[in-house]
């Protein structure tokens, strides 16, 4: 803690060293079996960690249905996951994909720190979760009624979900592929994991996408034709779709008829988000203990100093993170969108709101997807539990762009007015803010 005093008590009268963003990219996975992450071992801290502590205890109960959804609606409303959320995916890209396709997508559910899929006559509800700790953490809930039904680890699901697309971390996934009339990927047609830098015209491959977008066009609705043109789709075709029936979808067997617009936005952004904080969690901890190691071989004394290795491990990622979160590379809307659903009205209730009624989840959608440009999940358990070197340094560089301190080209996008109401929002919703905010108002 030494250390970290000499490098943010005076961040007003020295500028510390502003650390280039870093690549996070490739196949690299980090180690997270052992020390300090240790992935797998107890206890659990996740939402579904804590609901299944709940059902053992006879505290909740989740209750079956026999409306072919099993513990679908009773499990969204135990975790407080909002059926408007409900996005359609037609791509073979999950654990059930036997069971997927075209007609018979798979549903996902989400709020900010779980996700939950269902797949009509599916064997399982697959889940994943937000570990403030540790990052995704994955579950199956077994669609058959028991008195107890128990929500099961599935650390199979790493095979996938700890890769160069999660960040090298155990993390989330959304894709946007090419596929089939039969929904299976195309792969040599291109895809990616988009997320909010991600140009409107290259999202949404193998997902459903109910709402309205102008002229702009998405690789949504719509399959490839010619596998021998797997990058040729007619995006007119799955252009502003207000329901999906002329996709050939029935939607009764799902909670809703959407796949809002709106919702596909926000998750897309918040599983890089996702994947972000914890990736930077992992490294902290592991620069941390790769100095402590470094230290005791070289007799020094604990707090003496950091060398430039480990401040770059640390303050490299969390440089990524920052620019992320205040949507520096966000792609521009080219016009207003809108979704089907509640969803958008439910999303911004949810606050928290700063004395003049202003929240960091308000949408734009004129120009881009948030009125003020500065993620939500500063709010989420997972951002709270980063180490203290580590967030320091998110708090110090969010200060030196907001406060109109740092002028850099890389957040020109974030206007004055912009940088003034976020930081006002956020010395009204975070009372856990260095002095330095409050004192710089």
């Amino acid at each position: 803690m030494k250390t970290l005093l000499l490098l943010f008590a005076s961040t007003a009268a020295v500028k510390p060293q502003v650390y280039q963003p870093a690549d996070l990219g490739g196949s690299y996975v980090m180690e997270f079996e052992r020390g300090p992450i240790n992935y797998s071992q107890p206890p659990d801290r996740d939402p579904i960690a804590r609901l299944q502590a709940k059902i053992d205890a006879g505290e909740k109960r989740l209750a079956w249905s026999t409306d072919g959804r099993g513990y679908l609606r009773s499990l969204l409303e135990a975790l407080a996951v909002p059926v408007s959320s409900q996005s359609l995916v037609f791509s073979k890209t999950s654990l059930q994909l036997h069971k997927i396709a075209p007609e018979a997508p798979r549903a996902l559910y989400f709020n900010d720190d779980v996700y939950i899929g269902f797949v009509q006559r599916g064997d399982v509800l697959e889940i994943s979760s937000v570990d403030p700790e540790r990052g995704g953490m994955f579950y199956t809930l077994e669609q058959r009624p028991v008195e107890k039904p128990r929500i099961r680890r599935q650390d199979d699901c790493l095979q996938c979900h700890a890769s160069g697309r999660t960040l090298g971390v155990p993390g989330h996934i959304v894709r946007s592929v090419h596929v089939d009339n039969e929904g299976q990927p195309m792969f040599t047609g291109g895809g990616g994991n988009p997320d909010h830098r991600t140009p409107f015209a290259e999202r949404f491959g193998g997902w459903y996408v109910t709402g309205n977008h102008g002229a702009q066009r998405h690789l949504g609705n719509v399959y490839v034709k010619d596998r021998a043109q797997p990058d040729k789709v007619d995006t007119e075709a799955g252009a502003n779709a207000d329901t999906l029936d002329r996709f050939g979808v029935d939607t009764r067997p799902y909670l809703t008829p959407h796949s809002d617009l709106v919702a596909q936005l926000v998750l897309q952004h918040q599983v890089r988000m996702h994947n972000l904080i914890a990736r930077v969690n992992f490294e902290t901890k592991v620069a941390l203990e790769a100095q402590r190691a470094m230290d005791k071989v070289l007799g020094k004394q604990p707090g003496g100093g950091w060398t430039d290795s480990t401040k770059r491990r640390i303050f490299g990622p969390a440089e990524t993170l920052v620019r992320y979160m205040l949507f520096a590379d966000e792609a521009p809307l080219r016009g207003p969108v809108s979704g089907t659903s509640p969803f958008s009205g439910e999303f911004a209730q949810l606050g928290p709101r700063d004395r003049r009624g202003r929240s960091l989840r308000e949408f734009d959608l004129q120009r881009r997807l948030f009125k003020y440009p500065t993620s939500f999940l500063v709010y989420s358990e997972a951002f709270d539990a980063l180490p203290e070197p580590a967030k320091d340094y998110v708090w110090r560089r969010l200060w030196e762009v907001l406060s109109g301190k740092e002028q850099r080209k890389e957040f020109a996008a974030l206007s004055a007015a912009d940088r003034q109401a976020v930081h006002n929002i956020l010395i009204d919703t975070r009372r856990d803010l260095p002095a330095y905010w409050r004192t710089a108002r």
